[in-house]
């Protein structure tokens, strides 16, 4: 399908059950949860989906459940995360012969590459599909920053047309645009700074807590791009706290919990994480409660800000 990179694109959460099996219903419930509130893709397999833990036949099963869910409205995109350049073009074939609309790739895991070894990663994996690829740039957890000079030797890979920007540094969505203007779409993949990514131009958001908190993680959105800064602002105030659980080295088991409370998920991981116990547990949900207790109660249905927005989302 054509789609544009462009919207709230949530790196869902896998959801297990206390056997450590897919749980496919509370899959289906967060993910309902997700599509009523306007997003507008599916991002399978990433950090938040426990991808490293995941067999082929899981990933296999999430990717058939999902395009049958969606039914076409939306891109089902596959993160690929491998440390072969032979296992992730056979992984992104697989994926490509399965039906994914998308992929988002990582540099090669475990060995830190270097920029030249890196580009021809990355161009190898897009001159073996015909899938649109979005890059992942997350030097912070992964040790390779993806250069301006690095994407200017991509610029020639059609196909590689977006970047997940995880870099923590919100100006480079600006050098992003100087440097190539619409040639890449930037989505923000860090949640404390998805305001400030939108208000600076990128076009989209890879978000964590949309799986705990679609509604209001859609409603931000559309408040940037309605130019209501006004109240973008009031909710981004409240919304920090939560949205810096994004940022831990625990953000599945942070998340998955605020889904639970919020109703649409379990807190259920797959080994070697382990679920959150004792007091780091009492303190993290004693956050999310407050949160709740505290959300703004101007907030409502976001059909109005739809209509208003310069960036129309896709009607569910």
């Amino acid at each position: 399908m054509h789609f544009e990179w462009k919207g709230v694109f949530p790196a869902i959460t896998t959801q297990f059950g206390e056997d450590d099996r897919l749980d496919m219903s509370m899959f289906e419930k967060n993910l309902s949860a997700q599509l009523e509130a306007g997003i507008h893709g599916v991002i399978l397999g990433g950090t938040l989906g426990e991808s490293s833990t995941l067999a082929k036949e899981e990933k296999e099963a999430l990717i058939r459940f999902t395009r049958e869910r969606v039914g076409g409205r939306l891109p089902v995109i596959l993160n690929i995360a491998e440390g072969a350049t032979r296992a992730a073009i056979a992984e992104a074939q697989w994926a490509e012969q399965l039906g994914v609309d998308g992929l988002m790739l990582l540099p090669p895991m475990r060995y830190r590459a270097d920029d030249r070894e890196t580009v021809q990663f990355f161009r190898q994996i897009a001159q073996a599909v015909s899938l649109p690829i979005m890059i992942y740039n997350n030097p912070v957890d992964y040790r390779i920053m993806v250069t301006l000079e690095m994407f200017d030797q991509l610029a020639d890979c059609e196909n590689i047309q977006a970047v997940k920007d995880s870099t923590r540094d919100v100006t480079n969505v600006t050098r992003m645009i100087n440097r190539f203007g619409d040639r890449y779409r930037i989505l923000c993949g860090v949640d404390p700074i998805a305001l400030e990514s939108l208000l600076m131009g990128a076009s989209g958001w890879v978000g964590g807590l949309v799986n705990a908190f679609p509604r209001e993680t859609l409603l931000l959105y559309h408040l940037a791009c309605a130019g209501k800064t006004k109240q973008a602002l009031e909710l981004h105030r409240w919304f920090l706290p939560l949205l810096e659980l994004d940022l831990s080295p625990k953000l599945v088991q942070y998340i998955k919990l605020a889904a639970a409370v919020k109703g649409i998920g379990a807190e259920y991981v797959r080994a070697p994480r382990l679920p959150l116990i004792g007091e780091e547990r009492a303190q993290i949900l004693a956050l999310i409660q407050d949160a709740i207790a505290k959300e703004p109660s101007w907030m409502h249905d976001l059909q109005e800000l739809r209509k208003a927005s310069n960036r129309p989302v896709l009607n569910q």
